[in-house]
């Protein structure tokens, strides 16, 4: 059987049409833009044209930066031909100032994370979208990795049997100017990295009952990033437990996604090469008793061309998104609750 995402990042899905959408990126600092620029390069779904940089002190790491047609905002946001734009700033504040800016001007819009600090800000963003029959894609890393697609169609179908725990951890080490970056946000690393989590613990289980934020600075260095955070979602029969941390140096390896149920668990380890494993007290849908390790196929195409291919589908043929804009807030609400900035 073809599920609706199957359907919406299918070839087919983007129906008759084979005109490419026609995109640009504003902003150049966000660890994501560059690997964005080299996916919408190399899908035929879209016609890059080029990236603003309104604040020239934006880092613009990376060889694409190069070789990229440099362009002035009003330039991209004043012509109607530009169908969307990508919102792509080291400060996360910025990239909600653009964004609303783009559906102003009647683009739809990537925007990555995370979406900004202010929860009035992003519900407006998204009311305003709605309203213009538009749709912001919000630029969540693993929304389609196949291990955690994986354990999310796991848990969902009940082959994990009731679903009890949610446990996932992103640890990495952070260089200085990073950590000086972070530093401004109250929530530090779980509001810059820790969103990707806290995002699949919502699309699983929902709007916790319950937010409880551990958001420490643990370093021997005086710059008050919270670079040691445990969150924890309470729900009415399970509990989500969300850390991350900036000190592990083999912290790819470490990270993973896992979820507990009455029959077993799933859980993606590491994030690449990907890995699933599964172990189960009793087989159920594709797997069987006990453990089990496998490695999923990697979608087609490079990094965020999933993202990108089902935003083409939207835009195109007016497929529904995956992830809704009520999700979206919902998900803001959690993160800002978990790290005191609400």
């Amino acid at each position: 059987m073809i599920t609706r995402r199957q359907f919406a990042l299918s070839p087919a899905a983007l129906g008759a049409s084979t005109r490419r959408i026609r995109t640009a990126m504003i902003g150049t600092g966000h660890g994501h833009a560059a690997s964005k620029i080299r996916a919408l390069e190399s899908m035929p779904e879209y016609e890059f044209l080029g990236v603003a940089r309104p604040d020239p002190h934006d880092p613009a790491v990376g060889d694409v930066f190069s070789k990229v047609r440099w362009m002035e905002v009003d330039q991209i946001l004043r012509d109607p031909s530009i169908e969307m734009v990508a919102a792509e700033f080291a400060d996360a504040e910025a990239n909600l100032e653009y964004a609303q800016r783009a559906i102003d001007a009647g683009k739809f819009v990537h925007l990555d994370k995370p979406p900004g600090a202010s929860l009035s800000g992003l519900r407006k963003l998204l009311g305003d979208a709605a309203r213009k029959k538009l749709v912001v894609q919000m630029g969540y890393q693993w929304r389609y990795h196949p291990a955690m697609e994986a354990v999310m169609e796991a848990a969902r179908r009940g082959w994990l049997g009731r679903v009890y725990r949610f446990r996932a951890s992103i640890d990495k080490p952070i260089g200085w100017e990073e950590r000086r970056h972070l530093a401004k946000y109250r929530g530090g690393m779980m509001f810059s990295e820790g969103c990707h989590l806290i995002d699949r613990a919502t699309a699983l289980l929902g709007k916790p009952v319950k937010v409880t934020g551990f958001i420490r600075h643990d370093a021997p260095i005086d710059d008050q990033l919270a670079d040691n955070n445990l969150v924890i979602l309470e729900y009415r029969s399970a509990i989500a437990e969300i850390s991350l941390a900036g000190f592990d140096p083999h912290g790819n390896q470490h990270r993973y996604v896992e979820v507990l149920g009455t029959n077993g668990s799933a859980k993606a380890q590491p994030f690449s090469p990907v890995r699933l494993h599964v172990e189960l007290k009793e087989s159920a849908g594709p797997y069987r008793a006990g453990l089990q390790t496998l490695e999923p196929p990697n979608p087609q195409g490079l990094a965020y061309t999933p993202d990108f291919r089902e935003l083409a589908a939207v835009i195109r043929n007016g497929a529904k998104p995956s992830y809704s804009a009520e999700h979206d807030s919902m998900t803001q609400e959690v993160l800002l609750s978990a790290c005191g900035m609400l």
